[in-house]
């Protein structure tokens, strides 16, 4: 669950640099490095017409953003809404806080007095 959490509201780009249809680079942080053929001159001549008309590189960018719209803010929240918080949270936070008293309120009552111990007797135990 924390990872759907985190991979949802991260944001990140992908930057691919593709040479004549094959991709050769991809960066995560960085932009991708080029092949070198972007840098190249255009021959006039006819041993390479197609790199006079247009180059066979191409760069391609794609941004994935992420959604913040998971951190809700106290000021928003309806007066009945801030009151369910702030009692559950009193209330959960005392739930686990012990008892300092170590009074025992049975203590000033006598036993009741037993004149034979019927599950002796009859063996009958709870297990």
């Amino acid at each position: 669950m924390v990872f759907v959490v985190l991979f949802s509201t991260m944001s990140f780009t992908v930057d691919m640099h593709y040479c004549g249809g094959n991709l050769v680079d991809f960066s995560f942080f960085t932009k991708a490095e080029g092949c070198g053929m972007e840098k190249a001159q255009p021959v006039k001549s006819c041993e390479n017409p197609k790199m006079a008309e247009k180059s066979c590189c191409s760069d391609q960018q794609i941004v994935k953003e992420g959604k913040d719209d998971l951190k809700i803010s106290f000021d928003t929240l309806s007066f009945e809404q801030q009151t369910f918080i702030a009692t559950f949270t009193y209330s959960y936070i005392n739930l686990f806080e012990g008892t300092e008293s170590e009074e025992v309120p049975f203590e000033d009552y006598p036993r009741p007095f037993v004149k034979r111990d019927v599950q002796v007797m009859y063996q009958t135990f709870l297990i």
